[in-house]
């Protein structure tokens, strides 16, 4: 894709000022959003995502519309997975119902940082050696495997990583929280509150989540521009996505085993891309494999959709034969989502 500075420049701006939107809705009415509001801000980050593909499509022609699409669809599913994990955070940090829209607004924002430096980083490591999609491609497949062998299952104790357990050795703990403060002071003394340790938590595991969505993307497409839009679109409307569906994740079937599906489609995908590419001199002297084959990228953009309405389509079948519609399972959800605003940090 060949784009003027102004249009780079455009969608830095336009992105940018609607995660600044989004930090000050956040700030300004800290609120647990309602079912209907979460919905509504879904489907209007989803929409604008559809509109910007299809916008690619016209602009840039069916090629790059479907690289668009077929990554933003397979980072908006990693997205999801990765909204089990905040819950299991913000559940384990007790974190008050009208604090919990800051905590995520924070965990998407250090994404976003993240995910931009690692696109650069990874913009350049693919433009200069072919060899880095064989190891992309590696990690995909065995954090498909990963996910095959845990059943696609998650624990519901979550482990703290190293650095939560270095940041809660080094940092003083108040017991409850104080309001939307960060640090209190107790008979004197200064104190972090939970809420500081919750962003912690969750921005320190973003970095992870990284490791998995940026290989993906780049298994789908090459461009930066497509990689950066996709990735960002995929994490805009998180915060309002949580409210609608983090409580479900406890009843939903066989998402991870969809996502080590497509994690291991585009894990091949890229292992035989960098084959195609070859510039290792162990392996065919060096030269380009012509003979291996290239699988299109409409191809996997039909292997991800299908995985996922599968996932969908198996969960509504599931619900069926319970006796129990999608309207009573989000109600039931909402219900056990409640943490009172006075809770503290019984964890700690």
């Amino acid at each position: 894709m060949e784009l003027p500075a102004w249009a780079w420049a455009l969608t830095m701006i336009g992105l940018a000022s609607v995660v600044v939107f989004d930090l000050v809705m956040a700030v300004r009415n800290p609120h647990k959003l309602s079912t209907k509001e979460s919905a509504t801000w879904a489907g209007v980050y989803v929409g604008a995502a559809l509109l910007f593909g299809a916008l690619i499509l016209i602009t840039e022609g069916p090629q790059f519309g479907g690289e668009f699409y077929a990554g933003y669809l397979t980072e908006l599913a990693l997205s999801v997975d990765n909204l089990f994990v905040f819950l299991l955070i913000i559940q384990s940090f007790k974190v008050p119902d009208a604090l919990q829209s800051r905590v995520l607004l924070v965990g998407i924002v250090l994404s976003i940082i993240l995910r931009g430096g690692f696109i650069a980083v990874g913009s350049v490591l693919i433009e200069r050696f072919s060899w880095v999609f064989l190891i992309f491609g590696a990690i995909l497949i065995w954090t498909a495997w990963g996910q095959l062998r845990d059943k696609g299952g998650h624990d519901e104790d979550m482990p703290q990583n190293g650095f939560m357990r270095f940041a809660e050795s080094r940092l003083r703990v108040a017991p409850d929280y104080d309001g939307g403060k960060l640090s209190t002071r107790i008979n004197g003394v200064k104190y972090v509150t939970p809420l500081l340790l919750a962003m912690l938590a969750i921005g320190s595991t973003d970095i992870l989540f990284a490791l998995d969505s940026i290989p993906a993307i780049f298994g789908l497409t090459q461009e930066p521009y497509l990689v950066f839009t996709a990735t960002i679109f995929a994490l805009m409307g998180l915060r309002q996505l949580y409210f609608l569906l983090a409580a479900l994740l406890k009843s939903l079937k066989g998402l991870s085993l969809g996502l080590a599906a497509i994690l291991g489609w585009i894990g091949v995908k890229l292992v035989l891309h960098g084959l195609h590419e070859n510039q290792l001199p162990f392996i065919n002297g060096g030269e380009h494999i012509d003979s291996i084959p290239e699988i299109p990228t409409a191809l996997s953009l039909g292997v991800i959709a299908g995985v996922l309405t599968l996932v969908v389509v198996a969960n509504a079948i599931i619900l069926r034969r319970e006796g129990k519609t999608w309207k009573e399972l989000f109600a039931e959800a909402e219900a056990e989502q409640h943490v009172p605003a006075t809770a503290g940090a019984e964890k700690l």
